[in-house]
């Protein structure tokens, strides 16, 4: 990272090529973090994460005013248009608490319309007057058996409040015990994704504010400060340590201290 001053302002200048260069050298790692952190998520799915079922149920909304006794009327795009904005009346009233609190008592579950209310969602089916509730819970007996209940209750909450109207059960639910969460590869692998990107901006920050300098051609680059002088890099021998003595060697020239030693003299005479 390069920083230069003008006029009192501090500008950073990002080396993307550094950036890059520090990211492989810790590509090794940047992977195994992600694995880890996949295997985790994938061992808590498995253990910990209970799993949930789903039922659906299909229904129609049926407006009587489109129809005359058994005589067959032509319905206009108003007319159709009205019977679809019908859904959205027909889902609002299935979610309110009182047709929540008589699908509980039918079914003899011990759910809050609250609980009941969460447990449901619905759509409506794209260019047609029929939407579909769908009932998620952690059994696909309960699910089965509270969406059958909602297609008994809502055609009756809806007799009761919107006069001329009424709704059929296209579909009913049946059991499904085929689990539609949580998805086991998709936990895992969104964790190996999610873990190598942020192992990558770790590494990537830490690259940025790193001001070590490796080499003469780095201080050249980073500061654009000429080399004066290079400080010769000496390594110490453990080999030819002896008693409390020491010696440092630098290719073919050596450097005895200590005392009472052979090796430091002989050091001396090279």
């Amino acid at each position: 990272m390069d920083n230069t001053k003008n006029k009192g302002q501090e500008y950073y200048v990002v080396d993307l090529m550094q950036i890059a260069r520090a990211l492989w050298r810790k590509a090794w790692l940047i992977l195994l973090i992600g694995v880890l952190v996949a295997g985790i998520v994938m061992l808590y799915t498995i253990c910990f994460v209970a799993p949930k079922y789903s039922a659906s149920i299909m229904l129609y909304v049926n407006n009587k005013s489109l129809s005359i006794g058994s005589t067959s009327v032509s319905i206009s795009a108003s007319e159709l248009s009205a019977a679809q904005s019908l859904v959205d009346t027909y889902i609002t009233i299935m979610k309110t608490r009182t047709t929540m609190e008589e699908v509980a008592v039918r079914t003899g579950l011990s759910y809050t319309p609250g609980q009941l209310m969460s447990m449901i969602t619905t759509e409506p089916v794209e260019g047609t007057e029929v939407f579909r509730v769908t009932v998620t819970t952690l059994d696909p007996y309960e699910a089965a058996t509270i969406a059958n209940c909602i297609a008994e209750v809502l055609p009756l909450r809806i007799a009761e409040i919107i006069e001329g109207s009424s709704m059929r059960i296209v579909d009913d639910a049946i059991v499904n015990t085929n689990k539609v969460s949580p998805s086991i590869t998709k936990n895992t692998v969104m964790a190996f994704v999610l873990a190598c990107l942020a192992s990558c901006v770790l590494f990537a920050v830490i690259a940025m504010f790193d001001d070590t300098i490796r080499s003469d051609d780095n201080l050249t680059e980073v500061y654009n400060l000429p080399v004066l002088a290079k400080i010769p890099d000496l390594m110490f021998d453990d080999s030819q340590r002896v008693g409390s003595g020491y010696y440092y060697k630098r290719r073919s020239y050596g450097y005895g201290y200590g005392h009472g030693s052979n090796t430091g003299k002989e050091a001396d005479k090279k």
